[in-house]
């Protein structure tokens, strides 16, 4: 199929004008978004034509922090109560009888969740290699899906005899993993627009390898001309760590490591300071916003109204699924503008989308500086579309626009949950997480009627439960 046609949708398109078209729709071909508008302005035929009348039609969502691995272990009994340092040690052990297989099958099971939630683009951390385990097993469980994939050849050096939190089982030596993470890049980066595929560097956190590993990896990355990411800040134990390993607090650190630029996200980032939102915007780091995560381990909530006041690019993160235990990025969406406003009930705040990318604050027009704007459905959309595009360095995402990637979902809004709803943008946020009923990557059907169209859902499920089993046992 070259063509596609989109007819009569509710159509967001995210733009820098932000548009909305009642009886939209989008004319693609090869995998590009070629005409946008009105239905009546498009071309009347295509190979594929789809009426979505009483569907709202979104860009796709982009998730910029996840480790599909973990979905393997959702809701472990000795794991549900327990805050980060202790969730990690009770699961380390467990994740180290992880084999390929079932690298391969989590990775297509939290695929599938993320297509059945909006999400057309992932970045994926995977930071240990039991058993023979590597992240091509990851890649080629993602080109069997169809979402594109940001691969993170994570990391772990730093075991506990050395003072590390992971055991020594589960790290490498770094000479190992600096040789393997080049092999990645020469194998399987493309960093041309409409790319499925790209190569991240990223070592865990600062708790799990040596300082000389980032500063290797930084050199390494910025050789190749690929992004970095990690894990800083957050919780408060991880600055107590930094503090007596290295004698910095974690953001400080990261600039003693050369991990300070345009070309660098973190997840979390949620114990920091004015002065290190500052030197964020300065550097134009990214952050990966992951509130449920947060929320889940008690580690607390982002200062996200400062982020996007400061000029922080700002985009949302599912997290692990051991502590989230569940792939939904419209969820995602949605526990961000509910934490804001618990958080940041604030004065004079917009993140209205700037061109640049990620929502930006500002005074809204007309908006005195008593009174107190609270953060809006469209403004967490754009987090999970523009936000993240920005976040990841892509400028063929996160928008539906003439010559952009044709990444888009569709939501039914004729449906018991959504009844009632006076609002069809604002229906996919504020009410419970829904299932896309259509999710489409570079112009193919991920998800197609509420179905996944390119892998067995059933099979998959089983095969992921078997393996899920496996490793709890004794």
């Amino acid at each position: 199929m070259s063509t596609l046609l989109i007819k009569n949708a509710y159509l967001v398109t995210m733009d820098d004008h932000q548009r909305e078209i009642p009886e939209g729709g989008l004319f693609v071909r090869r995998g590009l978004i070629q005409k946008v508008g009105k239905t009546s302005e498009l071309p009347e035929t295509a190979d594929e034509v789809l009426d979505l009348k009483g569907h709202v039609l979104l860009p796709g969502l982009i998730n910029t922090h996840h480790h599909f691995f973990q979905t393997l272990t959702r809701a472990v009994p000795a794991a549900q109560d327990a805050n980060l340092f202790n969730w990690l040690k009770t699961l380390y052990p467990i994740w180290a009888k992880i084999k390929p297989e079932d690298i391969f099958t989590s990775t297509q099971t939290a695929l599938a969740e993320l297509a059945f939630s909006g999400c057309t683009t992932a970045s994926d951390h995977l930071y240990l290699y039991p058993n023979g385990s590597k992240l091509d097993d990851e890649i080629a469980a993602a080109l069997e899906v169809g979402l594109r994939l940001a691969a993170s050849r994570g990391s772990m050096s730093l075991g506990e005899s050395q003072g590390g939190l992971p055991p020594d089982s589960v790290v490498d030596s770094e000479d190992a993993i600096l040789k393997d993470s080049q092999r990645l890049i020469e194998t399987y980066h493309d960093a041309k627009p409409g790319s499925m595929t790209q190569i991240v560097l990223a070592p865990c956190s600062p708790f799990s390898v040596t300082t000389d590993l980032m500063k290797q990896s930084a050199k390494l990355a910025r050789n190749y001309g690929v992004r970095l990411h990690t894990h800083l800040a957050e919780t408060e134990d991880e600055e107590q760590f930094c503090l007596e390993k290295f004698g910095h607090r974690p953001v400080d650190y990261m600039q003693a490591v050369d991990w300070m630029g345009a070309d660098v996200w973190f997840a979390h980032a949620v114990h920091v300071n004015a002065i290190e939102i500052q030197a964020f915007a300065k550097h134009q780091c990214g952050v990966a916003h992951c509130p449920t995560s947060n929320m889940r381990l008690a580690s607390g909530i982002a200062p996200l109204k400062e982020y996007l006041q400061a000029g922080v690019n700002v985009g949302l993160g599912v997290d692990g699924s051991a502590s989230n235990d569940g792939s939904h990025l419209l969820a995602e969406v949605r526990n961000a503008m509910l934490v804001s406003r618990v958080k940041e009930g604030i004065t004079g705040f917009s993140a209205t989308p700037s061109p640049s990318g990620s929502p930006k604050g500002v005074l809204r027009e007309g908006q005195g500086e008593g009174e107190r704007k609270l953060m809006t459905a469209r403004e967490a959309l754009a987090l999970g579309t523009r936000g993240g595009a920005a976040v990841l360095g892509r400028k063929d995402i996160g928008s539906l626009e003439v010559g952009k990637c044709a990444d888009f979902f569709a939501v039914n809004l004729n449906q018991l949950g959504l009844a009632g709803m006076h609002d069809p943008v604002s229906a996919v946020v504020f009410g419970q997480p829904v299932r896309a009923d259509y999710t489409v990557v570079n112009g193919k059907f991920v998800v197609k009627e509420g179905q996944l169209a390119t892998v067995d859902e059933g099979k998959l499920i089983e095969r992921h439960n078997q393996a899920a089993k496996r490793l709890l046992a004794n």
